[in-house]
């Protein structure tokens, strides 16, 4: 996630870690700032949040591994049944989704 986004890690309250900033603002208006990727180690599962949306990229999911998907999150139960070569790929195709979609107003600087 470094490397993709190239910012260090910053805890995002007390259980996220996140990776690069960046400001977004929706349609109504509303604007906020977050992470272009990061994740969260819990006690069953690692969840990775790919803000960029990972179900925009099927062809790297069907390669990924062993995974479980909800909204713009994976979770992996050991990070060992995943292809790391694939994960990598889908953090920066999601990190370009994002900014092809114009979805981020302005990266904040790493």
């Amino acid at each position: 996630m470094r490397k993709a986004t190239g910012a260090d890690p910053k805890m995002w309250g007390t259980k996220i870690i996140g990776f690069g900033d960046f400001r977004y603002k929706y349609a109504s208006g509303r604007e906020g700032d977050w992470f272009l990727a990061g994740l969260a180690p819990r006690k069953s599962e690692i969840t990775i949040y790919l803000t960029g949306g990972p179900r925009q990229h099927p062809e790297l999911l069907q390669t990924l591994g062993k995974h479980k998907m909800g909204g713009v999150c994976l979770y992996l139960r050991r990070i060992e049944d995943i292809h790391l070569p694939t994960l990598r790929k889908l953090i920066a195709a999601s990190i370009e989704s994002l900014k092809k979609a114009g979805s981020i107003r302005s990266l904040k600087p790493a």
